[in-house]
């Protein structure tokens, strides 16, 4: 049986070569912290949808545009430059809701209907793809998954109908009033985008493209928020993990001394200690982002997040055994998060020990089971088993790498190498078929 994640990106590939390249890549921002901060603010929303948090999860795709989409039922990608622009919760709330709508109305399911089959669409490849370079049309690649998409695709495969938008503005006020969100936040995000409709396309924003807008939908979206809005103090739980993604995601993306300078507007302690802890540690300053992060630790003891990237600086400093001790601590607290149990699985393998390279496959293979978006966790489980002399399963495992990255004859030459070293019948070399069966049709 193939693997989900084979069957989505492997598959892919039937779009990408039916259309005209284009140089459009994009990163996914895999931060634990900010992924657990989105989950919290989420998961009211999607359970209000009629939707579990625990099968959608919230990804920030890194790109200045301000955008948001959704192309599978499993996840919501939001750009960071959305992120950095909002100013409060209720309004990534309403952005996280609006796309929710689009998964609980069925617009995926009535766009696929208008595909030769839905596993031809590239669905994370492509994505990140027009997410990347939509604004220009045009941009390197330049990161960890691509596939070329034409604009003629991006208007057919993304574009939302008037309608559809129409259904979800109505459907998306609906549950942020029934998850207590003030509605509000969903007319301030309209606003950002008020009259894009009067700019020439190259100059709109690209979520004014892909979520027509217009001055009618605006009067219908306030319409709608009294509607359905009542007054609602700020939720100060929300506000805080808004904070706390957007102030980790700007100390990583703004310059650090734009960080010092705006520190302190974040209200909680730890969360302007931890992003000074950022800015010092992109100023190769390891002991002031070590104390930083212990200030954040002290107000929040145990965090698992803080632990992580304690993890993180230590083991981009060099410092591989005290890395293993704070991706340790971190994964003890929350034994279950994919990303925790990636970085200690690398942590493990910068050690260089034949041991620690046996400990850490196990860590890795488990994160990737269960996350297949993590690009370096294939990576690092691919240098473990090659130091380890299992040549099959690197091979395997670089093979799934690249069909991650959409380098599909690369895959196919490696899932190939694979079958030939592997035991035949394994699941190992089951997998290695895999590879193979989803590319064989696109040579």
């Amino acid at each position: 049986m193939i693997r989900p994640f084979l069957i989505v990106l492997a598959l892919g590939v039937v779009l990408a070569a039916s259309l005209p390249r284009a140089v459009q890549a994009a990163t996914l921002v895999r931060d634990a912290d900010i992924e657990h901060a989105l989950g919290q603010l989420s998961g009211p929303v999607l359970r209000a949808a009629g939707l579990s948090p625990s099968r959608v999860g919230i990804y920030v795709v890194e790109d200045n545009a301000m955008n948001a989409f959704v192309l599978d039922p499993t996840a919501i990608y939001i750009h960071s430059g959305m992120i950095l622009r909002l100013t409060k919760a209720s309004e990534l709330q309403a952005v996280i809701a609006h796309e929710a709508a689009h998964i609980a109305d069925g617009h995926l399911v009535q766009r696929s209907a208008n595909m030769q089959s839905a596993r031809n669409v590239a669905l994370l490849g492509t994505a990140l793809s027009v997410a990347a370079g939509a604004a220009t049309g045009q941009m390197e690649a330049a990161g960890a998954v691509a596939f070329g998409v034409g604009a003629s695709a991006r208007r057919v495969f993304f574009g939302h109908t008037r309608a559809e938008e129409s259904a979800a503005d109505q459907s998306s006020i609906r549950y942020l009033a029934a998850a207590g969100v003030e509605t509000a936040g969903a007319v301030s995000v309209m606003e950002l985008f008020a009259g894009q409709e009067a700019l020439p396309e190259r100059r709109q924003d690209i979520y004014a493209r892909s979520h027509p807008l217009s001055r009618d939908r605006l009067r219908q979206i306030k319409a709608l928020a009294v509607s359905y809005g009542k007054p609602h103090a700020p939720d100060p739980t929300a506000e805080y993990w808004f904070d706390r993604a957007k102030g980790k995601l700007s100390a990583f993306v703004r310059n650090p001394k734009w960080t010092f300078q705006r520190a302190h507007e974040s209200p909680a302690g730890d969360v302007r200690a931890m992003r000074e802890a950022v800015a010092y540690h992109r100023l190769n300053q390891t002991k002031k982002a070590l104390a930083a992060l212990d200030r954040a630790r002290a107000v929040r003891p145990g965090d698992p997040y803080y632990n992580d990237l304690r993890g993180q600086i230590l083991l981009e400093t060099r410092n591989w055994g005290a890395a293993v001790n704070a991706y340790g601590a971190a994964l003890k607290a929350a034994p279950k998060n994919t990303l925790i149990q990636a970085g200690y699985g690398r942590a493990l393998v910068a050690l260089g020990e034949p041991e620690r390279y046996r400990q850490a496959v196990p860590h890795l293979e488990r994160s990737i089971a269960r996350d297949w978006r993590n690009d370096m966790a294939l990576r690092d489980l691919g240098t473990a088993y090659a130091k380890l002399g299992n040549l099959g399963m690197a091979n395997l495992v670089t093979a799934e790498r690249h069909a991650l990255r959409g380098r599909i004859k690369e895959a196919d030459i490696l899932a190939a190498r694979a079958t030939g070293l592997l035991p035949r019948g394994s699941p190992g070399w089951q997998r290695a078929q895999d590879v193979l069966n989803a590319v064989k049709n696109q040579k």
